[in-house]
């Protein structure tokens, strides 16, 4: 019969979960062949994907097949793919990939016979459901082995992607089929540059197709619904994503969809029509619901009595937060473009955010009372409840409030979200309880818990997250404080921060871990209220160009020390297309430090950007914010100057958050600054550390400030902003009580706060400056008939404190440079006496007799003779003591004999004419 005399091939496929030695081993096992062939197989495999490794009857392909399975599995969990295909199907798939790449060359030769291909190829059939023929091909190409997808491949750009109005056919068959293809991509073993799905950076890249695909095909919501249907498996049981034991080839694979959606969005329209305003939101919306999934993920509860076993996994959630980085800020642009789009965009993302927070609900409020305010809040303690770092939507939100701002949209914000429905208290919850989370990893309250944590936190502050994570959360804040009344958001931070009790007249415990628990917790909360009240270089949040803040970020790296190009650019957020912005800024902040013989060349601050050092800027480490502190001191100091590190005038709030200012003046924050002043100079408490000395200062600076530039800007009647008058108030009506301003001059006098004392008489300087401008403003409102004479009056005045001021740094100069001279005469003389020891001695001893017989002989005299002026009974005199002052140490003593010896300088030089024996050769020892 034909059956018998028909031949079969035993093939064998490429995969990618076997290596080249695998292969070897199980060709050589179960065809028996030399070492040489079957890495001659091998190789034609890799390269092409399959080949034929015996050929021959039905029985004995199929033997070889069998063979070939069991020996691969003993080597790898799963087996070689091998297959026994008829001879005439072989010639027929050679014929079709021979015909494939005759055809490829032929349509480089004729356009028109490239246009004939792309129609035949898009034809569907009248009246058939079936796909044209080349999305037949594309559905197909998972199951092809690797040389028929390049054929496959080389004949789309040779066909389709000659001819644009061909490729916007194809990108629109492209996408009708996208998720199918995506999941086949995700199924199989083959690498990204062998799937035909590779081919979407080709149309999504094009702006105008683009947009065509965003208004027909409704792009952005196929791909995210794409995203949601590929990872069902990872969601738990309250629909949120968790990656526990996770497949790393998986997720690799689902990336590529999030690379697709990035294409996408690469280029904003110039041009906004209603059909692209809905498809765009549309695809919002559904985006939307993968940052619901992510919206408190993976959330942690904290370890107590018994360390954790196993560190759970947390890179995946973190990878991913990483690639949706770019696609976050791109949304955000996008939506920032059309002003109707950001409003109807803001309102979407704040139902989102509503929704997820409606599971703390369900407590009952409690009240908080402090200063005569009174906080109601449902209770929650992130060191005992579950908490997680993952809270995309809620930083998706603040980005667009801050360009609801930048654009002045955020007026019309009422008319999309009433006021009763804003519900600012629960938008600044999560992130708030985000960033408490991270204060108690620094104060190691979550040790217990294991390396996990610390990874995300660390990569939560880091340059490859912190722009939509970190700083985020400090807008949302900033968001909190704008709307809310200050006194209310400082008792839900303290709430929050679980410090309620350290600022009530409640007894705290005396175990050394629990205050220094407490103090980090203090520490940590000053600095992110510095953070929220000080950090305005956010484009929206105050009047700053992208330029100025990166200019802004490279004066506090190279604060720290001078850096190489590498170095700046690997501490500086890349957007979404790999750039810093560096080379457009570098030159206006930093001089290029050629290098020399060995190392590499660096850039230097210029000296006009010091003036913009923040000690407590909020990209700094812990180690960073030591070592910029340092430098800077160690500079001032090398210039004869005090060591005072204020911080620079921060830019204007836009109107939008310019009653964020007002927690710096208001009742809960002077009781904060008051009680950690009062602990410092009471000594009696160890509930205060210099750090939180340090931001207490620093917050008293930014408050002044507020204040001077208020009211350099307007009359004092019009400057709400009472700072120095909340300051100079006292704390309570009891005796003792006292104000911010008594306090600071304690401070000076605390030894253990010496290296502050410069701080505290600048800040003791700028309550003179604001005193001063409020009294001017006054006498200018009252006496506004003599204006030019008050004018002359300032300017006077001015010119005093000039010259006060001037007076001062001469004598502090003066003050510095005795110290310096003193210190080179107090090693001269150490010298001095080491090497005339034996006669230093003796001086000593003699002095230190005769200086006692004299003592003796005087208190005799004084007491035998009787003072008598004149006659044979005359008393003895009493010499008048002249005093000297010395002109190098200034130092007084009394001129006597028998005193210590007067130094004087001379020179020794051998003389021609004054000398009797010109013979005698002088040693100079001098």
């Amino acid at each position: 019969s034909r059956e018998k005399l028909d031949s079969y091939y035993c093939v064998l496929f490429n995969d990618e979960h076997h290596s080249y030695d695998h292969v070897i081993y199980s060709l050589q096992r179960a065809l028996g062949c030399e070492l040489g062939e079957a890495q001659l197989h091998t190789t034609a495999i890799d390269k092409e994907g399959r080949r034929a490794v015996k050929a021959g009857h039905y029985a004995s392909c199929q033997e070889a097949k069998e063979e070939i399975k069991r020996h691969s599995e003993n080597v790898s969990q799963r087996p070689l793919h091998v297959e026994v295909l008829h001879a005439d199907v072989m010639a027929h798939q050679k014929f079709a990939l021979r015909l494939g790449s005759w055809l490829n060359k032929l349509m480089g030769y004729s356009s028109d016979f490239r246009q004939i291909f792309c129609q035949i190829c898009l034809k569907e059939e009248a009246g058939s459901e079936k796909p044209c023929f080349i999305s037949r091909l594309m559905l197909w190409d998972a199951k092809l082995h690797k040389g028929a997808r390049k054929v496959l491949h080389e004949l789309i750009f040779s066909s389709f992607f000659m001819e644009m109005e061909y490729k916007k056919l194809f990108a629109v068959e492209f996408v009708k089929y996208y998720k199918t293809l995506q999941k086949e991509y995700i199924s199989d073993d083959h690498d990204r540059v062998l799937s035909v799905t590779a081919l979407s950076v080709q149309m999504f890249t094009v702006p105008t197709l683009a947009r065509h695909l965003i208004e027909e095909q409704n792009v952005i919501t196929t791909i995210t619904e794409t995203l949601l249907e590929v990872l069902p498996e990872y969601l738990d049981k309250n629909d949120k994503f968790n990656f526990q034991g996770y497949s790393q080839d998986k997720l690799n694979r689902v990336y590529a969809v999030i690379f697709d959606l990035r294409y996408v969005l690469v280029s904003k329209p110039a041009v906004w029509t209603d059909r692209l305003r809905e498809r765009f939101l549309e695809g919002f919306v559904s985006f939307l619901r993968i940052l619901t999934c992510m919206q408190g993920m993976e959330e942690i509860k904290r370890q107590i009595g018994q360390h954790i076993e196993v560190d759970p996994d947390w890179e995946a959630a973190i990878a991913i937060q990483m690639q949706l980085k770019n696609i976050l800020l791109m949304f955000q642009e996008w939506c920032a473009c059309d002003e109707e789009l950001l409003l109807r965009a803001y309102r979407e993302c704040h139902k989102a955010v509503l929704r997820c927070g409606t599971s703390g609900r369900l407590r009952e409020k409690t009240a908080f009372h402090l200063c005569g305010h009174t906080l109601e809040s449902r209770p929650y303690r992130v060191s005992a409840d579950p908490v997680s770092i993952h809270l995309p939507l809620s930083r998706t939100l603040a980005g667009l409030h801050v360009r609801l701002s930048k654009t002045g949209a955020i007026s019309r914000l009422h008319e999309f979200i009433s006021p009763e429905e804003f519900q600012v208290e629960l938008l600044v919850e999560y992130p708030l309880r985000c960033l408490v989370l991270v204060a108690q990893v620094a104060a190691e309250m979550w040790r217990r818990n294991g390396l996990s944590l610390i990874s995300q936190v660390f990569y939560y502050q880091d340059v490859k997250c912190r722009e939509e994570m970190y700083d985020k959360d400090i807008i949302m804040l900033q968001i909190g404080a704008a709307f809310m009344d200050p006194n209310q958001f400082l008792l839900l931070i303290l709430q929050r921060y679980e410090l309620a009790d350290a600022f009530r007249k409640v007894k705290l415990s005396k175990d050394p871990d629990l205050i220094k628990q407490y103090n980090m917790l203090i520490e940590e909360m000053l600095q992110i209220l510095i953070y929220v009240t000080g950090e305005r270089y956010v484009p929206g949040v105050s009047n700053v160009t992208k330029e100025e803040v990166v200019m802004r970020e490279i004066i506090h790296l190279l604060c720290i020390e001078p850096m190489a190009h590498s170095a700046i650019t690997k501490s500086l957020p890349e957007n979404e297309n790999n750039e810093t912005g560096l080379e457009n800024v570098i030159d206006k902040v930093a001089t290029f430090k050629k290098p020399g013989v060995s190392g590499h060349g660096v850039y230097e601050l210029k000296d006009e950007c010091l003036k913009e050092f923040n000690m407590f800027f909020y990209h700094y480490t812990k180690t960073q914010h030591s070592k910029a502190e340092h430098t800077q001191k160690k500079r001032r100091k090398q210039e004869n100057r005090d060591e005072a590190l204020p911080p620079p005038p921060p830019p204007e709030f836009s109107p939008a958050f310019s009653n964020v200012v007002r927690i710096l003046n208001c009742d809960v924050m002077m009781h904060i600054l008051r009680t950690i002043l009062q602990r410092a100079v009471e000594l009696e408490t160890h509930l205060w550390t210099e750090a939180m000395i340090q931001m207490v200062l620093h917050l008293l600076s930014l408050g002044l400030l507020e204040e001077k530039q208020q009211l350099q800007k307007s009359p004092e009647e019009e400057v709400t902003f009472d700072f120095y008058h909340k300051a100079t108030r006292m704390g309570s009506s009891a005796l003792n009580a006292v104000n911010v301003l008594m306090l600071l001059e304690k401070l000076k006098r605390v030894p253990q706060l010496e290296a502050q004392k410069d701080t505290v008489n600048w800040i003791l300087q700028m309550f003179d400056t604001v005193k001063r401008l409020r009294e001017k403003s006054s006498v200018t409102t009252v006496m506004s008939t003599s204006g030019s004479e008050a004018t002359k009056g300032d300017e006077a005045q001015s010119t005093q404190d000039k010259e006060k001021a001037e007076r001062k740094r001469k004598a502090e100069a003066a003050r510095l440079h005795r110290q310096k001279i003193m210190a080179q005469m107090s090693a001269l003389q150490r010298n001095f006496i080491e090497t005339h020891k034996l006669l230093y001695e003796n001086t000593l001893e003699a002095q230190g007799k005769d200086d006692a017989v004299m003592e003796e002989e005087s208190m005799s005299s004084a007491i035998d003779c009787s003072k008598i002026a004149l006659g044979p009974k005359r008393g003895p005199s009493v010499a008048e003591k002249e005093v000297l002052t010395c002109i190098l140490c200034q130092e007084e003593q009394e001129v006597k004999l028998e005193s210590a010896a007067m130094v004087l300088s001379a020179c020794v030089q051998k003389s021609t004419a004054l000398t009797q024996n010109r013979s005698r050769i002088l040693e100079l020892s001098g």
